[in-house]
């Protein structure tokens, strides 16, 4: 109980700009690791060939759509969570977990659903025709859809611990996970040690059984090292903790899933010129999640520190806890950027590029990086109304830099029938979306009283 105490303490007394770091770097480090799943995949798969690549880039927004009710559960989790912690309100917090487990459960289910009524309907429709490409996609994606629970309940043990500060055991479920993944890859992808050659099949199983195994680790570093969270397992929740889960959480769900279908739509326009320019763009949405790992680590660390402050009235170490996520953002992606502007043709390469999509993939890859650059003030705001329990602010400025604008703008650069103009509309999107963010930012702060 005293170290309980503690914990909560250093989240009110420490030094925010000591605090953002010690959040935030094993977050940086899990999801390093955890963004080698999509990564090592498509390394691994572009050895096969370009269709299975593209298939991998199709399958990308369906992904996503899928993550999108894990990360709508973990976002309101880990703000109730935080919230009741910082309240030392011990009831709110077994209910807060209970209620999780739940979600995570149902979430399972929908997606099953999803998987057996529309993954065939959707690669016949986004594949252009290509057989070969259908195939790959179908194999791996109804894989990863079915066994999604393992993903379902890692969103949830990986939050628990986030929640009370113990960041540092996140990297030991996350970890657990994607090593798990990276081992399996090329032995079930290639056929190694006896094992049948499963192609983007293998890659599915790959990533599913990683994410069981991160579950499992969840489940034992919970109950074993993270007391402070007890939870337990329930068909009858406490339907207010889950109410309130789902209301702060939903708003990022509903993003996510527009995020989705802007994928879907975006491959549809991309495939429109060739479907190297949709594998272009799949390999720069799995550099994007390696690149940025930095930016979202340490956003990931921002929310419970802005939700405990928030709970306990202290409005200074929210607006400074902002302040320095922004820094740090801009930080530790800038090593990225420099070899993203400066060498992009060596990253393509590690996925096999052949000469054509070097040609494509070189100017998309140097203007999707400066975008990347100028989302960091959005995203490190988007996680400051998380942790204020603001979905819906933090839904209407990802929602307009991630989906509306990008799209808006795409529909218009489509016309010139230039891919490299095309992709200067992510660019602008980022450039609209900033002042929004910050007018939004500044009106909530007037509303919070000081600490």
């Amino acid at each position: 109980m005293k170290e309980a105490v503690q914990k909560e303490n250093s989240m009110g007394t420490q030094r925010i700009s000591r605090l953002i770091l010690m959040t935030g770097i094993p977050l940086m480090v899990s999801l390093f690791i955890n963004s080698l799943y999509n990564f090592v995949d498509s390394m691994f798969v572009s050895r096969i060939s370009e269709e299975a690549l593209t298939a991998l880039s199709l399958a990308a927004p369906i992904q996503l759509l899928v993550s999108a009710l894990g990360l709508g559960n973990a976002v309101g989790l880990n703000a109730v969570i935080s919230r009741a912690l910082g309240r030392r309100d011990q009831g709110e917090v077994r209910k807060a977990a209970d209620g999780a487990i739940f979600i995570a459960l149902c979430s399972w289910v929908v997606i099953a659903v999803m998987c057996v009524l529309f993954v065939k309907p959707y690669f016949r429709w986004q594949s252009g025709g290509n057989q070969v490409i259908a195939e790959y996609g179908i194999d791996y994606l109804t894989v990863c859809m079915l066994f999604s629970f393992g993903q379902m309940g890692q969103w949830v043990f990986d939050r628990f611990v986030i929640a009370s500060g113990r960041s540092g055991l996140f990297l030991f479920t996350l970890s657990a996970a994607s090593v798990t993944n990276l081992i399996l890859d090329p032995i079930f992808i290639f056929g190694w040690f006896g094992f049948p050659r499963m192609e983007t099949l293998g890659a599915a199983i790959a990533t599913v059984v990683g994410q069981i195994v991160g579950m499992i680790a969840g489940i034992v570093i919970n109950r074993r090292w993270n007391q402070e969270i007890p939870f337990g397992f329930t068909f009858r929740p406490h339907m207010g903790s889950v109410i309130t889960i789902l209301k702060v959480g939903l708003p990022s769900t509903l993003v996510q899933v527009l995020t989705s279908f802007v994928g879907i739509l975006m491959n549809s326009i991309l495939l429109g010129f060739s479907a190297t320019a949709v594998a272009v763009y799949g390999i720069c949405v799995r550099i994007y999640n390696i690149c940025t790992v930095g930016v979202h680590g340490i956003n990931n660390g921002l929310i419970p520190v802005v939700a405990y402050n928030y709970g306990a009235g202290k409005k200074d170490r929210i607006v400074d806890g902002v302040k320095w996520a922004m820094v740090y953002g801009v930080l530790f992606y800038l090593a990225f950027f420099a070899v993203l502007e400066l060498a992009p043709a060596m990253v393509l390469r590690i996925f096999d590029a052949s000469e054509f999509m070097l040609q494509i993939g070189i100017p998309a890859l140097r203007i999707l990086a400066l975008s990347w650059l100028l989302a960091i003030p959005g995203l490190v705001l988007s996680a400051g109304f998380q942790g204020l329990s603001m979905g819906m602010s933090s839904m209407v400025i990802t929602m307009t830099r991630q989906a509306v604008l990008p799209l808006g703008f795409t529909m218009i650069l489509r016309v010139f029938g230039n891919l490299d103009i095309l992709w200067t509309g992510f660019l602008a999107a980022e450039l609209a979306g900033i002042p929004l963010a910050v007018v939004l930012w500044k009106k909530r702060l007037a509303k919070i009283g000081r600490g």
